[in-house]
């Protein structure tokens, strides 16, 4: 009876440490570094939106977590996320040569302005996937590198 008494306060001590270190964890507010290499040329801006699930993802950025766009002063171009929880993301860059907002595309609809996700998965003849670009913010700090690409 004691034995058992003792297995059950031990079980629960380790059960409140570990739900005390998951609720610690999820409160924490880390940054997201995003590098962006690639770039063709100094023209414009690039706009990047985070995505905490696969809704609007890439391209509405009504649905995003957050977006900014960023005029180009030198290459790697760096943008940073603030105030993320920890879970899983996916960020969407493009470089918006002529500065009106979009990912300009052809009459076919490929598009003429250079585009990159997170994890920068091999694009052929659509957009990435929510679940090919994401990857984990679990700490205060976490950096990524997005590769642009141009058709």
């Amino acid at each position: 009876m004691v034995r058992g008494l003792r297995i059950s306060m031990m079980l629960l001590a380790v059960i409140g440490n570990l739900a005390w270190s998951f609720s610690a964890k999820a409160n924490f507010n880390g940054k997201l570094t995003v590098e962006i290499d690639g770039l063709k040329n100094k023209q414009g801006q690039v706009c990047a939106s985070i995505f905490a699930n696969s809704k609007g993802f890439p391209s509405d950025g009504d649905r995003s977590l957050q977006k900014q766009c960023t005029k180009i002063t030198s290459t790697p171009l760096i943008i940073t996320f603030e105030n993320l929880k920890a879970g899983s993301y996916a960020v969407a860059v493009f470089h918006d040569q002529n500065n009106d907002g979009t990912l300009n595309r052809n009459v076919f609809g490929i598009p003429s302005e250079g585009f990159g996700f997170s994890s920068n998965p091999e694009i052929r003849t659509r957009a990435a996937k929510f679940s090919e670009a994401v990857f984990l913010v679990a700490g205060p700090n976490t950096d990524i590198r997005i590769q642009l690409k141009y058709f």
